[in-house]
This record gives structure tokens, sequence and C-alpha cells, in this order.
């Protein structure tokens, strides 16, 4: 299957800050990488296998809370909302099966209606992705409706099972309630191509389609419609996109490097994730060189292709 055509728009440098604060648990993210830009209309995002993949034997991706100060229930700073807990099938098609996971207690109490073939869901905590493979379903993507949260990897080689997950992202407008949110006011599921629509609820909506899914990635076309009551400068600043993700230690990270093209760049640069500060890019990635402790086989996450 082949990645989205981009042909619509100019090509344009977009702007990423760095916001990385010092941590010891490997649990909790302390990483965010805001992507900013004036008017930014369209976008691809891909996740994929990290460079070291092929010498891994097996995955690592049980919890670390050795460094942290809790241990696996709900964080000490969270508030607790309690809901009925429910697993329904909302999809199941010969491609794709969509799941929608209402669990019993969650950190936001915003319930965001999801809609698919004209039938609306309300209270669900997770949407998971499956891309069928040979029968079997694989999850390749999930969104939390109630905060906005995203994670997509590739379809895992057979030695790491069911793979892993690694950093998360944001899309849509940014806001920070507790920690960075995107608030999502309605959701409507298509299935031909597989697309989500997000409506926001500062305003503006988003069109999220799956393209290629394979053990080389899983690739998103990411269609965003502005903030039009928005003046321009204040458009420039707003984020349109957020990396959410964990550094302890080069070897404890779910990203501990940033590749990136910037204008009029011919090659590639790379720096350690905390010599980055700020820059400007038309195609940046996030991920690791060095095999992590952490989540071994989860994926870079690189954003291209912005066009206004």
């Amino acid at each position: 299957m082949a990645r989205p055509a981009f042909a619509a728009g100019n090509l344009i440098a977009i702007d990423v800050e760095n916001n990385l604060t010092p941590a010891t648990c490997a649990e909790e993210d302390n990483v965010s990488l805001k992507l900013s830009g004036a008017d930014v209309a369209r976008f691809a995002v891909e996740a994929l296998p990290p460079p070291y993949l092929a010498s891994l034997q097996s995955d690592r991706s049980a919890s670390d809370f050795s460094g942290c100060n809790f241990n696996g229930g709900v964080h000490p700073t969270d508030p607790r909302h309690a809901f009925k807990a429910a697993t329904r099938v909302l999809f199941d098609g010969a491609q794709w099966r969509i799941v929608g996971i209402t669990q019993s207690s969650f950190w936001r109490s915003q319930s965001v209606p999801v809609t698919l073939a004209s039938r609306t869901f309300r209270g669900i905590h997770l949407l998971q992705v499956f891309k069928k493979v040979d029968g079997k379903p694989r999850e390749v993507a999930v969104l939390y409706p109630s905060d906005g949260n995203w994670r997509i990897k590739p379809l895992p080689e057979a030695r790491f099972g069911d793979g892993a997950y690694g950093s998360s992202m944001l899309i849509g407008p940014i806001e920070t309630h507790q920690r960075p949110v995107v608030d999502i006011s309605s959701i409507v599921v298509t299935t031909l191509p597989l697309s989500l629509h997000l409506k926001f609820k500062a305003g503006g909506s988003a069109t999220v389609t799956l393209g290629e899914v394979s053990t080389l990635r899983t690739a998103l076309d990411v269609r965003l419609s502005p903030l039009t009551s928005l003046t321009s400068s204040r458009r420039d600043r707003r984020p349109f996109a957020m990396l959410r993700s964990m550094y302890v230690a080069p070897d404890n990270a779910d990203v501990s490097e940033v590749t990136w093209r910037a204008p009029g760049d011919t090659s590639p640069r790379t720096e350690a994730l905390p010599n980055v500060t700020a820059l400007q890019a038309r195609q940046v990635s996030f991920g690791r060189s060095v095999p992590s402790r952490h989540n071994s086989s989860a994926p870079d996450l690189r954003f291209s292709n912005f066009r206004n």
C-alpha cells in the first residue's frame, strides 16, 4: 500500500521547540516537543522501526518503576473519574477492526462521542485500530479521545509479538490541563479509506487517514482546518502537534535523538535530545540509535511534508 501522495499546497518549514525536564522515572512523560508553523494544513507522520531493530532478538517492554514515586497504579497527581468498564467492537471488516474500550477509571471526565456507520458511542477512553494481516487483527494505532493522545507503530516482526508503542503525539490545538492535551469535541470514523475526522472544542478540525501499514512503517496523512478565529501571529505561535515521550538516559528512553532537515539542507543533522533547544525543519524525526532497555522495539516517529 503506497504512502499518501501530497500534491496540494506549498512545502514549508516548521518550528520545533524542546521542553525536556530531567527525570528518573521511565514511566512518565518528561519530553514535550512542540511543532508549530503558520497555517499548516497538511503533514505526514510515520512510525518507523528503529535502525538497530535487526540486532534485537527479543523485546524489552516490561514496565520499569524503579525510579518512580508510584508503583504502576494511578499516578499520584492524577484525578480519578469512575466509569462502567466495557469493550465494544465498533467495526470488523476485511481490512480493519475498530475497538472502543471504556476503563473503570480515567484521569479526565470528558466523554467524546465517536460515530461510525450512523452509530454513536460515548465514554470511550481508548480507540484501537487493528489491521487485518492474513485474517488476523494486529493493533497498529490507538487514540485516547478524552485527552487527544495518539500512538502508532509498524507491524511487528514475529519475534517481537505484538510489538511496543513508544512516544505518543497530540494533533490539533494543544492546551495544558495538568499536562498537554487536545480537547476533541467529536470523532467520526469512516472506513474507505480508514479515516478519523476530529472536531476540536477550541475550533477547527482534522482528518487523519491511515495509509501504508507494514513492517516498514505505519503512515498517517493529516489534514488540518486551522483556527481561523485566531490572528495570523497567534496561529504562528500555537503548536499544531506535539510529541510526548520519556527520556532518562540514552539507553533508557523512548526518544534520545532528533534528526532533521533544515531549510536549505542537503543532508540531515542529528543531535542528542538534551542538546536540542529549538530548530526549524522541513522534516524531523524523533528516535533512537542506541538500543533502549525500555520499549526496545518501539518505533521512531517522523514528521514531514508540511504544507500550507
